[in-house]
C-alpha cells in the first residue's frame, strides 16, 4: 500500500519567529473533503480542524529558528523544516507531496513539488492546517511578552500596526534580522 505524506511550511513571510513545516499522512477514515488551504479557512475553523487531522492522521512538525533563518536564509530554513517534520514521522511515506517548486535534500525519500499542492492535494491542506495553527499559537504566546507589536493579530507579518510597533518601539530578539525593513534599522 502506498504511504503519501503531504508537508507545507508556514511563516516564510513574517519578520520574527521560526518558520515552521508539518508533514501529515492521511488516515482512511478522514473525511478529506474538509480539509482546504489554511489560507482559505477561518481561525476557528483552522483550530477545529488541526484537532480533527491530528486524531485522524500521523503528523509530525518541524521548524528552522531564527538563528537558522538568519545563517541559510528563509528558503533553507522553510527546507529544513520540511526535512525535519519528514523525518520526524513514526511511519515513513513511500511518497512525500510538498507544496511549492522547491524540495529539501532527503535521501531515501520519493519527494514531489506541486506548485499550490494546498488548494489541491488533501493531504497538503492538512499539513497547512497544522503549520499554521502551531505557528500561530507559539507567535500568540511569544506575543503576550511583547505586547505593542499585536502578534495576536499580525504573527508578526509586515502589517502597518506592525511596521509602526518597530519604528516605534524598535526590534525584539524574536525579529529575523536579515528580512528588509529591519536589516535597515542597524
Amino acid at each position: 500500500m502506498k504511504i503519501i505524506a503531504g508537508v507545507d511550511e508556514v511563516g516564510r513571510g513574517s519578520l520574527i519567529g521560526p518558520v515552521y513545516a508539518a508533514a501529515v499522512i492521511l488516515k482512511k477514515s478522514i473525511n478529506r473533503k474538509l480539509l482546504k488551504d489554511s489560507k482559505s479557512l477561518s481561525k476557528t475553523q483552522r483550530k477545529i480542524l488541526a484537532k480533527y487531522i491530528k486524531k485522524n492522521s500521523i503528523w509530525a512538525l518541524g521548524k528552522a529558528s531564527v538563528k537558522e533563518i538568519e545563517k541559510i536564509n528563509i528558503l533553507n530554513a522553510s527546507l529544513l523544516a520540511m526535512k525535519r517534520a519528514i523525518k520526524k514521522l513514526k511511519k515513513k511515506p513511500s511518497l512525500v507531496l510538498i507544496d511549492g517548486n522547491k524540495l529539501p535534500e532527503i535521501k531515501n525519500y520519493k519527494l514531489k513539488s506541486i506548485i499550490k499542492g494546498d488548494q489541491k492535494m488533501p493531504s497538503i491542506s492538512a499539513a497547512s492546517i497544522i503549520a499554521k495553527v502551531t505557528r500561530d499559537k507559539i507567535i500568540t504566546n511569544l506575543g503576550k511578552n511583547f505586547k505593542g507589536y499585536y502578534w495576536n493579530q499580525n504573527y508578526g507579518y509586515g502589517t502597518k500596526q506592525h511596521l509602526k510597533a518597530i519604528r516605534n518601539l524598535g526590534i525584539t530578539t524574536h525579529h529575523r534580522k536579515t528580512f528588509s525593513p529591519i536589516n535597515k534599522k542597524k
